[in-house]
């Protein structure tokens, strides 16, 4: 028994366990962020869900990112106050039976609610599993392991959609969310040989924590709208509205807390502001890269599905590469040099991609989707490691949360861009086009049309991403046992 003891302690101590059992915690619950854009046609056919009921449907989409962009600040908190492992393992908990729901449901109500729940769970992870990878290894590899985590997370979102499909293929998408549950209860015993380490003088902030959680539901939710960009209803107007009384709300409560959730040295602190900002213009970009990519190569370019996909793929395969040469070439150049170069690199591609026409080289197609996605993994570990440096250990989660939720509001807004003002500018330029005598003659100006649309969207995407180099030029780590032998900027 104490041979066996002995084994578990050093196998808790060891970096490779921990860094394999975050990286597969991340990995499991990052394939549900994409499986379920393969399964979504499957589920409306089979709870006889209308292709009319499209926009409530996307609420299975949408949901999971408001209650993932919610559940970070608290989990990541949480995390420092009891312990990182014990936290993890009940955000898998969660995770687990948000899944086992999300098997049975009967409806779309149901199916909506089960996936509210399951994402509370996975986007607990994140935070969680970028902290305890910092506390891991030592300052000079920082930068390489956030690089190796925000890998996993992205090859997991990479290989969502080709996991959703074979499983849909050969058992249906039920058992998409059934296999979460034993992948989340393995992860949870894994889990069981690393050592908790609760904070004993460290405080919940509650009243934060629901303000801010608040606040950052109704801000999502509103920034998710599609009439924020038609202009057809006041509601996501009054919900910002709402969500910015509350920031202002918590600004007060924080003030009064005796550990503020979100402590004055986050906000106050120039590194942590300009991260947020770099990371959430980073988010638009990145959500309507993922989102125009294979819908542009479906619609205008006339391609199959699978070939659709394939596009896609280009873009995100490049990502955990991308975020791995991040984690290395920052302990040569910075944070800022390595955060610039990635802005640029997205920038290039994506401007590159406003001039895709219907027809498009394979060079012409390949080459700016691999440099956007290069650039889209390279800026994750400078971002991160700078947001993490305007906090002491002890607040490595909250800060690790609250990076990541900007990019989350941010893909929400892009997402939001992307099926309304994209919607609108088609109709506009379509509004005057007459039906020709022939199918050629009538979808030549449509197509025309939807080129138009898309080539803005990547062109203002490009330019977006772009600006965020104001940000990222004011970048450095604050901290410098951070990352003891980073250059300083």
């Amino acid at each position: 028994m104490n041979a066996v003891r002995s084994r578990l302690a050093s196998l808790g101590s060891s970096r490779t366990a921990v860094l394999t059992i975050i990286c597969l915690g991340v990995f499991s619950t990052a394939l549900d962020q994409t499986v379920v854009n393969t399964a979504l046609p499957t589920v409306m056919l089979e709870l006889k869900i209308p292709l009319t009921d499209l926009d409530s449907a996307s609420w299975i989409i949408t949901g999971y990112l408001v209650s993932y962009t919610v559940a970070m600040p608290l989990a990541g908190r949480l995390s420092d106050v009891h312990g990182r492992v014990k936290i993890f393992q009940l955000a898998l908990l969660v995770f687990a039976i948000g899944s086992a729901l999300v098997a049975v449901a009967p409806n779309f109500s149901w199916i909506v609610s089960a996936r509210v729940l399951q994402a509370a769970g996975g986007g607990a992870t994140v935070p969680i599993a970028m902290a305890m990878a910092v506390a891991a290894v030592p300052p000079h590899q920082r930068g390489v392991t956030l690089g190796l985590v925000a890998a996993a997370a992205e090859a997991g979102s990479v290989l969502g959609p080709l996991y959703g499909g074979a499983i849909i293929e050969w058992v249906g998408w039920r058992w998409i969310f059934w296999l979460d549950v034993p992948q989340s209860l393995i992860l949870m015993a894994l889990l069981t040989v690393l050592p908790n380490r609760p904070n004993r003088e460290a405080r919940m902030d509650y009243l934060g924590a629901v303000t801010l959680g608040a606040a950052l539901l109704i801000l999502t939710a509103a920034l998710s709208q599609r009439a924020i960009f038609s202009l057809e209803s006041v509601v996501p107007y009054l919900m910002l509205a709402v969500g910015i009384a509350l920031v202002v709300a918590l600004v007060k409560v924080e003030t009064r807390a005796e550990q503020p959730l979100v402590a004055p040295f986050l906000h106050r602190s120039k590194a942590f502001v300009t991260a947020n900002a770099a990371q959430f213009l980073v988010g638009i970009a990145l959500i309507i890269g993922l989102v125009a990519v294979p819908l542009m190569a479906n619609t205008v370019m006339e391609k199959e599905t699978w070939e659709s996909a394939l596009h896609l793929v280009r873009l995100t395969a490049a990502i955990p590469p991308g975020a791995l040469i991040g984690g290395y070439i920052m302990r040569w150049t910075g944070v800022r040099a390595a955060t610039i170069t990635g802005l640029v690199l997205i920038g290039v591609g994506l401007i590159f991609m406003g001039g895709w026409e219907a027809e498009v080289g394979q060079f012409e197609l390949t080459a700016p989707l691999i440099t956007a996605g290069l650039g889209f993994g390279l800026v994750i570990p400078p971002i991160s490691v700078t947001a993490l440096s305007a906090a002491p250990s002890h607040y490595w989660g909250t800060a690790a949360s609250l990076i990541t939720a900007a990019r989350m509001v941010g893909m929400a807004l892009g997402l939001a861009a992307l099926s309304t003002w994209g919607i609108e500018r088609f109709y506009s330029l379509t509004a005057d086009v007459p039906i020709g005598p022939t199918y050629e003659e009538t979808a030549a100006p449509l197509i025309e049309a939807g080129v138009t649309v898309f080539q803005s969207l990547f062109t203002v995407a490009g330019i977006l991403v772009l600006l965020a180099i104001l940000p990222a030029l004011s970048m450095k780590v604050e901290d410098i046992g951070m990352t003891e032998d980073l250059p300083q900027d």
